[in-house]
């Protein structure tokens, strides 16, 4: 017999384990009942969906319907070109390049199993080349008979012969109505994990279910013994779906307890309190300020202010759409903490940014920026900006300031973390597009606090965030949301620029940008990567080398687009290239130009991307724009229309016309509605990625729950994991909920989000 914490090697021995583990990260008989089926499939029906990714590797079962042998163009032999009608709306194309020996046994009228990589040849036309396959033997009535011999190839063959007879793939299983079909690998599939579940769940232990009863009937829940049986091995469809809800209430309660155990945390800590001073520097400011606040923008400013009033840290998140005016925002909050003599720390991703702020931050402050500097205001405080690359002498007089407690705001990058800087009082911590750091950065700066106290913390981004999602991967933030625009922002209007069908339409592009230019006003020309890496095949890898030989390069760098346009269409404008490898004091150098308009045309990279403020720039092109996300197009096209001109942006794409790189672009260009590109951009990345795979090295990390449609079951998740959390902080008296905690999330998913 086995528990749900029995290690795989003892149950399903050494060799299957080890497989498991390398290509799954699977350890006990819990992370295997847990990896749940993708879908089922019938005798004649699909086991994949009908348009795969490419490069996925799946398996399909149904009857050859037609074969055609032709002779290969270039070599020798014959290709076998296969049609195997699984009961979708067009059979699955399948070609073996064996043909003259696979013809023999993949015949009109036969079934069929088959396991390949999807390849798409058209961008309606997707096939499997020369994939494993198994001949499955029939009865008269049309039922799928015991092997007594194995016709086949690859490592199906080899499957079913090391199956037969041996009681590891029962061939009558195939008369099930559902057919459990896994995520799988080339190395380990479908039919390895069936048979491994098959073997756990005949083993497998009665489960003490973590859900009480009383809590399983207020929302018709099965029992979790009951679930992660009929999840693998269904007898009618209803099974499926009480199943999976079921599971997908498990990984909601999973994150949930991870998220309220974080709240519990944070509510325990202690800040000094920040209240509002009307005779203080915020006011000043306030009275200062030569344009008026939106009511949003009052609302919001009021949450924060009664955070930072209480002997708790805030921890909020502050989310915004494009140009909303959240660095206003954050300043006030900033000032209102400088009041009670503590200081700020705001840590931007990029030093363009950082710097950025530091110049739009003393501007907007004005002789309430200068401390200690001749003519300064009676409240002011002092503004300082800490950079990996500044010189020793400017960063040692910043740190100074800093550790010294002259400094009320130091602004930084990722420098700001490291262990020589030392604050005198920290008190409150902002961090801009907070997605753009790891979660250790972020902990690394709260640390650095006075004595015992926490700083208060406020997050911001402007990459718009779903409701659901906010909830799963923030619901330990208080959330604010800016969604009106300033007076005096003007519209954005977005065009694709097909370069395959129209060529013409990008020489129109740089017609544009002249007259935009002639009449006083800027552009940016945004470009995918840099491009001087690869000088001389420096940076780059033998098989891209290849590659680029063989088909020419796919995109246009910006080190080569601003030779282009600089000898070319712009020649007698005033051209600058900004991107990430420059020397900080080159990039300082070109972004102030272009500030004080000495610049006409700035080609760059994505270093543009979030909070740069040039009023005076009306047009983006960005060039390769299908190599770029939804949400940092929406970015991007950001940076124009934010002064008294309309704002221009064109997606330059070569993309295919009907393929879904279009549409999404098409789909960007259609609305400026941050939140409902936030939705898009879910659906199109799929949502286990949602949390931030490159945060935790995982592809996937939800298998049954949608971020997007589940918010009744996130909702109800959340409210009880806050209520269990509250009575019993660690989960000492709910083991059960623990280890499901555990189990239902990946681990490293699960040390993110406690991090976060």
């Amino acid at each position: 017999m086995a528990t749900l914490a029995d290690r795989l090697d003892h149950v399903l021995g050494v060799k299957a384990a080890e497989g498991l583990r390398e290509h799954f990260d699977m350890q006990t008989v819990e992370d295997l009942l847990r990896h749940y089926p993708l879908r089922y499939a019938t005798q004649g029906q699909p086991l994949t969906e009908e348009a795969p990714e490419e490069g996925q590797h799946i398996t399909v079962m149904g009857r050859v319907t037609k074969t055609e042998l032709r002779p290969m163009k270039n070599r020798r032999g014959s290709l076998l070109k296969v049609n195997l009608d699984t009961g979708g709306a067009r059979p699955v194309e399948i070609t073996f390049f064996n043909g003259d020996k696979v013809r023999y046994l993949v015949k009109d009228g036969v079934r069929a199993m088959m396991s390949g990589t999807v390849h798409w040849w058209r961008p309606d036309r997707w096939n499997l080349s020369h994939p494993d396959y198994l001949i499955l033997p029939e009865k008269g009535d049309g039922s799928i008979e015991n092997l007594t011999a194995v016709h086949g190839g690859g490592a199906l063959r080899g499957l079913a012969q090391s199956a037969k007879g041996a009681g590891g793939l029962d061939v009558s299983f195939f008369e099930r109505e559902f057919i459990p079909v896994y995520p799988s690998t080339a190395k380990v599939q479908s039919w390895d994990l069936l048979r491994c579940v098959r073997q756990v769940l005949d083993q497998l232990d009665p489960i003490d279910d973590p859900l009480p009863e009383s809590l399983r009937a207020e929302h018709a829940l099965l029992p979790v013994s009951d679930a992660l049986r009929l999840i693998h091995l269904p007898e009618h469809k209803a099974d499926i779906e009480a199943a999976r809800g079921r599971l997908r209430f498990d990984e909601a309660m999973a994150l949930q307890l991870v998220l309220a155990e974080r709240r519990h945390q944070v509510e325990g800590r202690t800040a000094k309190p920040c209240p509002p001073r009307t005779d203080g520097i915020a006011a000043a400011f306030d009275k200062r300020l030569p344009f008026e606040l939106t009511e949003g923008q009052r609302t919001v400013i009021d949450e924060i202010s009664a955070d930072l009033s209480r002997s708790h840290p805030m921890h909020r998140l502050l989310q915004g759409e494009v140009g909303s005016g959240k660095t206003i925002v954050a300043l006030h909050a900033m000032l209102q903490v400088v009041d009670n003599g503590q200081q700020c720390a705001l840590l931007a991703p990029t030093e363009v940014l950082a710097a950025q702020h530091y110049r739009s931050l003393t501007k907007m402050l004005g002789d309430l920026g200068s401390a200690g500097e001749l003519g300064a205001a009676e409240q002011a405080t002092k503004v300082v900006l800490v950079t990996g690359s500044m010189s020793a002498g400017q960063k040692r007089a910043a740190l100074l300031d800093a550790v010294t407690g002259e400094a009320g705001l130091v602004i930084g990058t990722h420098a700001l973390i490291q262990d020589n800087v030392e604050f005198f009082d920290l008190g409150m911590v902002v961090v801009d597009e907070q997605h753009r750091f790891g979660v250790e950065q972020r902990d690394a700066l709260r640390t650095k606090a006075k004595g015992t106290a926490s700083p208060h913390l406020l997050v911001m981004t402007a990459t718009p965030i779903p409701r659901t999602i906010a909830m799963t991967t923030l619901g330990d933030l208080e959330t604010s949301v800016l969604t009106q625009l300033p007076r005096g922002r003007s519209p954005i209007t977005s065009k694709v620029v097909p370069a395959k069908v129209k060529p013409a339409w990008v020489d129109r592009a740089w017609e544009r940008i002249r007259e935009e230019v002639a009449e006083g006003r800027q552009a940016y020309v945004v470009c995918s990567r840099i491009g001087d890496e690869e000088e001389n095949g420096k940076g780059k890898g033998r098989k891209a080398k290849a590659e680029e030989e063989k088909e020419g390069p796919t995109t246009h760098s910006a080190v080569d687009m601003y030779e282009m346009l600089g000898s070319g269409p712009f020649k007698d404008l005033r051209v600058g290239l900004l991107h990430g490898r420059l020397p900080a004091d080159e990039k300082d150098s070109v972004m102030r130009a272009f500030n004080d308009a000495e610049i006409d045309v700035l080609v760059c990279t994505t270093v543009v991307e979030v909070g740069v403020d040039v009023p005076n720039a009306t047009v983006m092109v960005i060039v390769d724009a299908d190599r770029f996300g939804v949400s940092q197009l929406h970015q991007l096209r950001g940076r124009v229309g934010r002064g008294k001109h309309a704002g221009l942006c064109l997606l330059i794409t070569e993309a295919n016309p009907v393929g879904t790189a279009m549409a999404r672009l098409e789909a960007v260009a259609g609305t400026t509605d941050g939140f409902e590109l936030a939705v898009l951009d879910l659906r199109q990345r799929r949502e286990g990625d949602v949390l931030g795979s490159a945060q935790s090295g995982t592809a996937r990390s939800l298998r049954l729950l949608s971020l997007l449609d589940d918010l009744e079951v996130i909702t109800a998740a959340q409210q009880l994991a806050r209520e269990i959390v509250e009575s019993d902080p660690g989960l000492k008296n709910h083991p059960g909920l623990a280890r499901m905690m555990r189990a239902a999330v990946d681990g490293e998913r699960l040390e993110y989000l406690a991090k976060s």
